[in-house]
């Protein structure tokens, strides 16, 4: 296949109208992120509710809180790697029965050392989800729609996000034992990440994929039937080759992975120490009335801000979502550590809090996400999305490792300064991506390619 061949065949796959196996891809990937956004953040419930039980230290709890992030940045550039080389089909659900392993293990966790280790084998399994889930979303996806069908996978994980702190309420309020109701949080994660194996298993190797790596001219012209109606069988051959760390492309990588790590540092870090920071403004209220809270701000705020995403992000486009976001977030955090009223009026810093997470959704968390799924060639994409979602973690790992030890030995207004600046810079490295609205995801890669003779 030639590149002007290449063009054709994915200007059919760009221009097919939404169907059922869009639908499919979208259940079999959003479960996992459900599962993702589940196990990352019932951990800063396990972890209030271990702390009397196991007389953890505050760096036991730090390391607890973020040992599934730091794994994640190690599984998210090793399965983005080897999606790249063997291909989405054969990494797609290995993640996912690690993940499920993990979860099963920190559940029967005996002690520091187990839970520990179990958390860091959710993590890979976690990490290991962004790329190949963000890619195989990507590549099914039409050009009209891509963005919402991206994002609407991604949206699964708002689900997660309060189903954990919901659970934990509800358990608390049957007045079942806290010994065992973090085990029970915990074994839940198992469950979805179960559920969606098989389905991972079964999903076809996406058309794009295979038209640059393999000369599988019946498997392309199936698949692309499936999708397009395009019947004619077609042989593929390989397209140059793509490096990730040319100048064009490390120009974007620290765009992509730049901004990640900066929103990162202000999502974990508010979003697992949630109960820490409601604990700040309101020190002489329970677990479960903070828990509730924090809840509820995922539930009016958080959630709402994903759906947001997934409507407009094809209308409003990537860039100008992710710099908007940046910046009203910036201004609510320094509204917070400027006005001392805000802090001392409890639901006038609900409000303002929960203003943030919004645009933290109609904003970065989605866009981060997005943008590297698109904006890579083919034969780089999954790597480069994970290398961006690896940094990221990192970046998630500083704001729950050391956020709450900021807020502890700095207070709320340090706090808010600091993932203030991270926004801010978060906005700079927004201005390194270009803007894929409406166009095809082979549009970067096709302008390098020389036709094959």
């Amino acid at each position: 296949m030639n590149i002007d061949q290449a063009k054709n065949l994915t200007f059919k796959l760009d221009e097919q109208k939404l169907n059922r196996l869009h639908w499919r891809m979208v259940i079999t990937a959003g479960m996992g992120f459900f599962t993702d956004a589940y196990d990352l953040f019932v951990i800063g419930v396990v972890t209030a509710l271990l702390k009397p039980l196991w007389h953890l230290t505050a760096n036991q709890i730090a390391l607890l809180n973020g040992a599934s992030l730091a794994s994640a940045a190690f599984g998210a550039i090793i399965f983005g790697w080897f999606a790249d080389k063997w291909g989405r089909k054969k990494m797609y659900g290995v993640e996912v029965f690690i993940l499920f392993i993990g979860a099963l293990l920190s559940a029967f966790s005996t002690s520091f050392t187990w839970l520990l280790i179990s958390r860091i084998l959710v993590g890979i399994g976690i990490g290991g989800d962004y790329p190949t889930s963000a890619v195989v979303a990507s590549e099914y996806a039409n050009r009209k729609n891509r963005g919402f069908l991206v994002l609407l996978v991604f949206a699964m994980q708002a689900v997660g996000l309060i189903v954990g702190p919901l659970f934990a309420s509800l358990l608390m309020i049957c007045h079942l034992p806290h010994p065992y109701i973090w085990r029970i949080l915990l074994a839940l994660g198992a469950l979805p990440a179960a559920s969606v194996f098989y389905l991972r298993r079964k999903i076809a190797e996406t058309p794009r994929f295979l038209v640059t790596k393999h000369p599988l001219p019946l498997e392309v012209s199936r698949i692309v039937n499936d999708l397009a109606g395009h019947t004619n069988k077609i042989k593929v051959t390989a397209i140059p080759t793509e490096k990730l760390l040319s100048s064009k492309w490390l120009k974007c990588l620290l765009g992509t992975a730049g901004a990640w790590f900066l929103l990162d540092i202000a999502l974990y870090g508010n979003g697992v120490s949630s109960v820490l920071i409601m604990n700040t403004i309101s020190p002489h209220a329970s677990l479960l009335k903070h828990t509730l809270l924090s809840a509820l701000i995922f539930l009016c705020f958080a959630v709402p801000g994903y759906f947001f995403a997934a409507t407009y992000v094809d209308k409003i486009g990537r860039k100008s979502l992710q710099i908007m976001g940046f910046g009203i977030m910036a201004f609510c955090y320094l509204l917070i550590a400027s006005i001392p009223t805000i802090r001392q009026i409890f639901f006038l810093f609900i409000g303002l809090f929960g203003i943030s997470f919004f645009f933290i959704n109609f904003g970065p968390n989605t866009t981060t996400f997005l943008i590297p799924s698109e904006i890579y060639p083919t034969r780089i994409r999954a790597r480069a999305h994970g290398l961006s979602a690896a940094i990221g973690k990192a970046g998630a790992f500083i704001g729950v490792f050391f956020l709450p030890l900021i807020l502890k030995n700095e207070g709320l207004s340090f706090t808010m300064i600091f993932v203030a600046i991270a926004s801010l810079l978060g906005i700079l490295a927004s201005f390194l991506v270009p803007e894929m609205k409406g166009i095809s995801l082979e549009a970067q890669g096709f302008k390098n390619d020389a036709p094959d003779q």
